[in-house]
């Protein structure tokens, strides 16, 4: 039955063929997707990766082909020889590409049988991720999967034509180098040369793209492969794909503006959408202010409104000592919902998983005020907050208290719940803003010291140096939060639907800008020049000023797919636990191959 490919030669994808090819003669290859025997035909829909055509197999004409058709089964690979012919009339399938031909066999050939598979490729059902990814060659077979990963790969073909117009130069660089501050993220690599020793694979290319700056390149781009051992979610891989661009003698809107280009470019020959130039921007400070994150979605309302001026005397316990200890009340409007208490409840539930205490609420229920906490307010706290937050009949009123940093965490997360809970962006089109003005840096109370927002390479804004040299005189901790506090970067994120597709920065360019960062983050002399001694070496040498940026390119395709987890755009990805399901890695490797390396695994 299995019969070698011998002679036969492909000569066109079966997705391919038109009503140009009526009555010609083509060889096509593929799998069967469907077989459907009406007695006297069988009809067999032939799949490869650019589409579905129906073959005609008709025992009057061809018995002995008939014969053979008659035993074939799903996912069985075949070629078939045969005569292009258009359907009858009323049989055409407008829904597929082919839908207007048929191909008429003379000749079959079996090259391959199947098993029935684990899952149906014909059919789009619900399957287990684990059991998608252990059989991920089935389903990548799937319609779906397989547009998926068609479109990523429009998405790199677009990406390197557009860098090649405007002037990039493409670079690879180095998967094996030296681990960074972060190394509890990154990937160790055992060295065989030299005992003891470790590469770490990339967490970002860098450091090498500043070097390609102060090397004369100008404009480097690459479509970088990075690794991160951290804990996964949907949109985290343990390897995943950026674009990443530098620039040289350039500002922050000359890095944003190739940054937008690009992004124009995908929506529009992708998606067929016109998006404008120049994208929207707002502060860090104003994201999280009005949206509680600095990577706000703003397809819907329910915007954070400070209402602390109202409770600085209140005899609500909670918020008055919320504001006197320098803290805040805001509160968000759900209107018009009129949710029920079992629904506050769960909101309730939500918060606290956040590590709120609770949730105070005011409902607005047939012209009442309704609410557990109203006993405390006085009326004219109340009329205050329903004149803030521009209440009407239905809505609900949703409030937190607390240290600025814990009132906008918790209110972004309920903000975002609310909107998928009652579905307030569906329909809403495509939201792409610019963040800027990020802090440099800020405090971390578990280490004790200043950590970069972004990361140490980037450049504070110009005139804010003098600031860092301040900070560094000053003994009082809380005077010099307070000065570093007040130190922006040159950083820009881009915001996609709420979600962070890119950032990036202007890059510290100077010896003795970098060294003052370094001192103010804590990292010794010592351990900078361990670290970062080839950079800092090289910033010695005619630095030019530079900046750059890099997309997730995976999460860029999810969500120009509209896909909620990035393993869906990726060939072969690692489940939550970062297994690959298909070749069971992370696995054991033999004594040899440890001792080789001069490793001693320790149970």
């Amino acid at each position: 039955m299995v019969e070698n490919l011998g002679d036969f030669r492909r000569d066109k994808y079966c997705g391919e063929i038109s009503l140009e090819d009526v009555g010609r003669e083509v060889r096509i290859c593929g799998w069967v997707h469907r077989v459907r025997n009406h007695g006297g035909v069988i009809f067999i829909d032939l799949r490869d990766r650019e589409g579905i055509v129906q073959v005609v197999v008709e025992e009057a004409k061809d018995p002995e082909v008939y014969e053979k058709a008659d035993s074939i089964r799903p996912e069985w690979v075949i070629g078939v020889r045969g005569e292009v012919r258009r359907r009858p009339e009323g049989t055409e399938n407008p829904k597929l590409k082919t839908g207007y031909v048929e191909v008429r066999a003379k000749e079959i050939r079996v090259f391959n049988t199947s098993e029935v598979p684990p899952f149906p490729v014909d059919e789009e059902t619900h399957v287990s991720e684990e059991t998608k990814l252990r059989y991920r060659y089935i389903d990548l077979r799937r319609e779906s999967m397989k547009e998926n990963l068609m479109f990523r790969h429009r998405f790199y073909q677009i990406t390197r034509r557009f860098f090649e117009e405007e002037g990039f130069v493409e670079i690879e660089t180095p998967f094996l180098t030296r681990s960074t501050p972060e190394g509890a993220r990154d990937f160790i690599v055992p060295s065989r040369l030299h005992p003891g020793k470790f590469y770490a694979l990339p967490q970002s290319p860098q450091l090498f793209k500043q070097i390609l700056m102060i090397a004369g390149f100008d404009r480097y781009f690459q479509i970088a492969r990075c690794f991160r051992d951290e804990d996964l979610r949907a949109d985290r891989q343990p390897e995943f794909t950026q674009i990443d661009f530098e620039m040289s003698f350039v500002r922050e809107e000359d890095v944003m503006e190739v940054a937008e280009k690009l992004v124009v470019r995908l929506f529009k020959d992708l998606l067929d959408i016109d998006l404008s130039r120049p994208f929207d921007r707002i502060t860090y400070e104003e994201a999280v202010s009005r949206y509680g994150t600095d990577k706000p979605d703003r397809r819907f309302g329910l915007e954070l409104v400070d209402l602390t001026d109202l409770f600085k005397e209140s005899e609500f316990n909670v918020f008055r000592s919320a504001v006197a200890s320098g803290g805040v009340v805001k509160a968000i409007n759900l209107k018009g919902r009129n949710p029920s208490r079992k629904d506050i409840d769960d909101l309730t539930v939500f918060v606290r998983g956040l590590g709120a205490k609770g949730l105070a609420w005011i409902k607005l229920d047939q012209g009442k005020v309704t609410s557990p906490i109203t006993k405390f307010l006085s009326q004219a706290e109340i009329e205050g907050v329903l004149r803030k937050m521009s209440a009407e009949e239905g809505d609900l009123i949703l409030f937190s208290a607390g240290s600025w940093q814990e009132v906008h965490r918790i209110l972004g997360a309920l903000r975002t719940h609310l909107a998928e809970k009652y579905d307030l962006v569906n329909g809403s089109g495509w939201d792409v803003l610019w963040v800027v003005d990020f802090p440099l840096m800020e405090w971390d109370e578990e280490e004790g010291r200043f950590v970069s927002l972004h990361h140490p390479f980037t450049a504070p804004k110009e005139g804010d140096e003098e600031k860092l040299r301040e900070a560094l005189k000053v003994e009082d901790l809380e005077e010099r939060k307070r000065i570093v506090h007040s130190v922006r970067a040159r950083a820009y994120d881009l915001v996609i639907n709420g979600e962070e597709v890119g950032g990036g920065s202007i890059r510290i360019h100077r010896r003795d800008i970098q060294d003052l960062v370094f001192r103010l983050l804590n990292i010794s002399e010592e351990e900078a020049q361990e670290k970062f001694g080839f950079l800092l070496e090289a910033l010695k040498f005619g630095a030019p000023p530079h900046g750059g940026f890099a997309f997730g390119l995976d999460r860029m395709v999810a969500l120009m797919r509209g896909l909620d987890s990035i393993r869906d755009v990726i060939a072969f990805p690692k489940t939550q636990k970062g297994i690959c399901m298909l070749t069971s890695a992370p696995d054991r490797v033999t004594p040899d191959q440890l001792r080789e390396v001069h490793i001693k695994v320790v149970e």
